[in-house]
């Protein structure tokens, strides 16, 4: 293979740590990656010095597994990880061995997930070091457990989503006694902690191939226990002058494919944007999903929370799910209203959902289309117009404040956005000419 050329922070380690006597080589994706022709994104070491020795060799380390042999290297402003070759204790808890012990390179080879991540790589000696199968593999394009499927997952239940998201990401398939192990071992994905999956279903969805992940995870029975409301739009129909692509969960995988480098609400948008149709599916003249974007954004709340997404994020995903429907009256609505749509905090990622779910369905993207136009003709002033008045200017006006302030200035804000009032001076006869009520009781109690 032709030599792998890692920066200079990683050379510099591997060689301090050689100067020291130790084994020092190159580990796991960085190796994968170099036979896969990727350019590798982590440069991970795998070194016969403990932590305390790997510490004592270095100036700046962070000791975030020290009792696993893990220790984080700094370099200039970049972290390498270097991890002791090591055997492992049995893992009681579903993520983490009970402990570790010190081993050659060859039993560390053989602890790891999967063969592809199994390898090592000397830049020494300009030599591949592959005790599990992992160049074959990736040669045969597979996914393969090392050693025992059954017992891998067992050790570490977020394997199972691992391999489904290296299958999907590199277009491999999983080797079938890894697959049934999956499919057999699939309730075990809920004994591990919310943050856990929801960082590896994240990096399925953003990490390119989402439509093939989730079909993925459909067929391995994953996704029923991991999304089981995603689960339930297989199967729902849909009218087929609307959705030709067919049902619910089709429109979404198609949806998935549409993704391009998304944001992670984006992309947890657009999976869970139809959840509220199954709940509210209808069959009369027509089939109907009345509501199904409320429904739909009560859904992915629920999700959001289960998963201990970051709040910012849940309100995200939950907004532009609620909103995406509004696109069928943009053409209908006031100028005030549409504006007040258009300057929506989350009107991007709800711009990019309407143009995802358009193309994953009939195509028509004049709403869309419209929606871009009118931004661009408004522009960023006229939908955030600068207020000619506020709490302060309709208390000096004699109005007493309360929660009627709002209601003013709401209305108020309307009039700008329909360009009825255009100056301070036009502000103050409109509120006076409009709640002229409120004004007198104010000067009646000044009295």
């Amino acid at each position: 293979m032709t030599k792998i050329s890692p920066p200079g922070g990683a050379l510099g380690i591997l060689g301090k740590l050689r100067g020291g006597g130790h084994r020092a080589l190159l580990a796991g994706g960085c190796v994968r990656d170099h036979l896969m022709g990727l350019e590798p994104q982590d440069w991970d070491i795998a070194t016969s010095a403990g932590p305390g020795e790997i510490m004592a060799l270095f100036e700046h380390t962070v000791p975030v597994g020290a009792k696993f042999g893990v220790v984080r290297v700094m370099i200039a402003d970049t972290s390498f990880e270097v991890a002791q070759f090591r055997t492992e204790g049995p893992y009681l808890d579903g993520r983490r061995p009970s402990g570790v012990k010190p081993a050659k390179e060859k039993e560390d080879a053989q602890r790891r997930d999967f063969t592809i991540n199994g390898m090592f790589f000397d830049p020494v000696a300009n030599e591949l070091l592959d005790y599990v199968g992992g160049r074959e593999d990736i040669e045969g394009r597979l996914i393969r457990a090392i050693g025992d499927p059954g017992e891998r997952f067992g050790e570490d239940h977020l394997r199972m989503l691992r391999a489904v998201r290296f299958a999907a990401r590199f277009g491999y398939e999983i080797e079938p006694e890894t697959l049934a192990a999956i499919n057999r071992c699939a309730p075990r994905i809920n004994r591990t902690s919310a943050e856990r999956k929801y960082a590896e279903l994240t990096a399925m969805l953003t990490g390119g191939q989402a439509n093939r992940a989730f079909e993925m995870l459909q067929e391995t029975g994953l996704l029923a226990e991991v999304l089981p409301e995603a689960a339930k739009m297989a199967g729902v129909a849909q009218p087929p002058d609307e959705h030709p692509e067919g049902d619910v969960w089709k429109h979404t995988i198609k949806a998935l494919t549409q993704l391009n480098e998304p944001s992670s609400a984006l992309a947890w948008a657009v999976l869970l944007h139809d959840t509220g149709k199954p709940e509210t599916f209808s069959e009369t003249d027509r089939i109907r999903f009345i509501g199904h974007a409320t429904a739909g954004a009560r859904i992915a709340e629920e999700v959001c929370e289960r998963l201990n997404m970051p709040g910012e994020e849940k309100r995200l995903i939950r907004d532009v799910v609620k909103n995406h429907m509004k696109f069928l009256d943009v053409k209908k609505m006031r100028e005030s209203t549409l504006k007040r749509f258009l300057r929506e905090p989350f009107i991007t990622e709800l711009l990019e959902l309407h143009r995802i779910d358009r193309l994953a369905s009939h195509g028509d993207l004049t709403a869309h289309q419209f929606c871009l136009d009118k931004r661009a003709e408004f522009g960023e002033e006229a939908l955030r117009p600068v207020p000619l008045l506020d709490g302060h200017a309709l208390t000096r006006m004699g109005f007493e404040p309360g929660p009627r302030f709002q209601e003013i200035l709401t209305t108020l804000d309307d009039e700008q956005l329909e360009g009825r009032v255009q100056s301070r001076e036009d502000a103050e006869a409109f509120v006076r000419r409009r709640f002229g009520a409120s004004l007198e009781q104010g000067e009646d109690k000044a009295e």
